[in-house]
């Protein structure tokens, strides 16, 4: 097996690896900037310099030569290395600023190199708390700035495009946002413009930085360069809670960060995921933070004289047990949604059946030609594969039309089927539509119900993509109902821990009055006479699934959590025998 020794220590290693992303794999590290796992090593910052050297072999008899002590006899390279783009080798001796102090020394020097031209606005800075630039500079830079001359100056609040903001006086040139238009998107959109101490990364003449991806240059730069027109100057990061989730604006199901304060999502950021969008996302998945916090339901709506009123939880079970019981069951149309989640189709299609209500149907949110053969997909819904592994009859538009028509009662668990297309408002009219939602829009504001539930970013919930892989949420924003410091699905940060109502980063308006499907429908299932219908929580629900969905035999929470979600079998509905 292939050896390598770093700082002393003995590592064995297969394949062609690069040096820095072995040292980073064993757990140590070694400072860099341009470097990026995903992409070309160009060796543009020169802060991840190493000593490097080989062992001397004897020509003739193929053994190391040994010295006086009888250790091996290293011939060092006369200079230091970049071990962002040198392969590791058998027998190669590796010392980092760990071990010695010319490396420690030049990596310190570097540092004050970048530092001449670069400002010092940390404290307005939008980078701050997580800039590896400032990070590294307290680890292994010096203590302070030995050039007193006028630092060089360069364009300022560049707006590249619809969504990316440039500060060019903080650029270091490490080049990650102009690969990343290169390799990654492949729009080629930036490039670096004029020479030494005056470069920094622009469009061409005349064109935006529309990129769909453009906002992962922002996630690269390691220095702020390359700011969020929307998240600009909002929050610090030391402000606000980390959240995992999953991207449900399409398809995929990228891997995701929810950033919250003050129960406000206030930006998304990927997460890495190798088996589904490896280190990125699109733009859109990025605005999603509007679905979670504006035009949101809360409190129930119910339709009098013709107009939607504010009305009371107890008031909204009622009325749904009672249109329930007073409709043949035929005449009532039970609709489930891909938007909703594994948990909310499962308890609407089990609540159906023990009602002897018609089982379930949904339609697919397809808008053909619009996937891009990378994470943005034709399918506009995280979940459609999860409707049909559940069985929910998969319907077209003109057949849910058509089959609406022929109801009385229509229960519609968060489609828009009015905004889509698939209905018209004028076939409601004689309808009782009870409409389960997150977010107003022209069906819940024709609908006689309105109940709102929770949203993504508020319950913990799964959810099968485009390739049958399941993944799950978690909560990130507190509703009137739960408590950060008492749900241990949630995290809890500086300012939620000491926060109280009487301070001002704290807004009870921001809690949505809404309750997660389960609950509700616990509560309808009560009201209806059913004792055997009962939800507390989406882990439960999924366990139960998994009992009887023979495709999520074994699917758990803790297991997607492990695993970053687990590749099913099949996305074809199968009961258990």
């Amino acid at each position: 097996m292939p050896e390598v020794f770093i700082d002393g220590i003995r590592y064995e290693y297969e394949g062609e690896q690069r040096l820095l992303q072995f040292i980073q794999d064993q757990g140590k590290e070694v400072p860099f900037f341009c470097y990026h796992p995903s992409m070309t090593a160009p060796a543009n910052c020169r802060q991840c310099m190493v000593k490097v050297g080989q062992p001397v072999k004897d020509r003739e008899s193929g053994e190391y030569e040994l010295d006086e002590k009888g250790d091996r006899v290293i011939r060092w390279f006369p200079k230091l290395q970049t071990s962002c783009n040198l392969m590791i080798s058998d027998g190669m001796v590796v010392h980092t600023q760990e071990t010695d102090d010319l490396v420690k020394r030049a990596q310190k020097d570097n540092l004050e190199l970048i530092l001449i031209n670069h400002p010092l606005d940390c404290p307005i800075c939008d980078q701050a708390g997580e800039c590896p630039l400032q990070i590294q500079t307290y680890k292994y830079g010096p203590e302070g700035s030995r050039f007193e001359v006028k630092k060089v100056h360069k364009p300022k609040r560049v707006q590249l495009g619809p969504r990316v903001v440039l500060d060019a006086e903080r650029c270091i040139n490490c080049t990650r946002c102009v690969r990343f238009t290169d390799e990654i998107s492949e729009t080629h959109q930036l490039t670096i413009t004029k020479r030494g101490d005056k470069n920094y990364p622009i469009t061409a003449p005349g064109r935006e930085f529309d990129d769909p991806y453009s906002l992962n240059t922002v996630d690269l730069c390691p220095v702020g360069a390359l700011t969020s027109a929307d998240f600009r100057f909002r929050a610090r990061v030391w402000e606000m809670n980390q959240t995992p989730s999953i991207d449900v604006t399409n398809g995929k199901g990228c891997n995701i960060d929810l950033w919250t304060r003050d129960n406000l999502v206030l930006r998304i950021t990927p997460r890495y995921n190798g088996e589904v969008n490896d280190h990125w996302m699109p733009d859109e998945g990025r605005e999603a933070y509007r679905l979670f916090n504006e035009n949101r339901i809360s409190r129930p709506y119910q339709k009098l004289d013709n107009e939607q009123v504010h009305s009371s939880w107890s008031n909204a079970i009622v009325t749904i047990a009672e249109q329930i019981e007073k409709t043949d069951r035929d005449k009532v149309a039970v609709i489930g949604s891909p938007h909703a989640s594994v948990e909310e189709n499962y308890v609407l299609s089990r609540f159906a059946s023990l009602l002897g209500l018609n089982e379930p149907v949904f339609t697919p949110h397809k808008e053909e030609g619009k996937g891009d053969d990378f994470l943005i997909t034709d399918d506009l819904a995280p979940n459609a594969n999860g409707c049909r592994i559940l069985g929910l009859t998969e319907k077209s538009a003109d057949e849910i039309s058509q089959m609406i028509e022929k109801c009385e009662v229509v229960i519609v668990l968060s489609d828009h089927l009015i905004d889509r297309g698939i209905i018209t408002a004028d076939q409601l009219d004689d309808k009782y539509l009870v409409s389960f939602a997150t977010n107003h829009s022209d069906t819940t504001r024709s609908a006689d119900l309105v109940v709102p539930i929770t949203c993504a970013a508020e319950h913990a919930a799964s959810y099968v993509n485009v390739d049958g892989r399941i993944q799950r949420t978690l909560p990130a924003k507190e509703t009137k109902y739960t408590n950060r410091r008492i749900d241990f699905e949630m995290s809890e940060g500086r300012l939620d821990r000491y926060g109280t109502n009487f301070d001002n980063w704290i807004t009870e308006e921001n809690k949505v009055d809404c309750m997660p499907l389960w609950k509700i429908l616990t509560e309808v299932a009560s009201e209806a006479g059913l004792s055997d219908y009962s939800y507390e929580s989406g882990r439960d629900i999924l366990d139960e699934a998994a009992t009887v969905i023979k495709a999520l035999e074994g699917v758990s929470y803790q297991a997607m959590d492990e695993q970053l979600g687990i590749q099913l079998d099949s996305v074809r509905p199968a009961v258990k025998s």
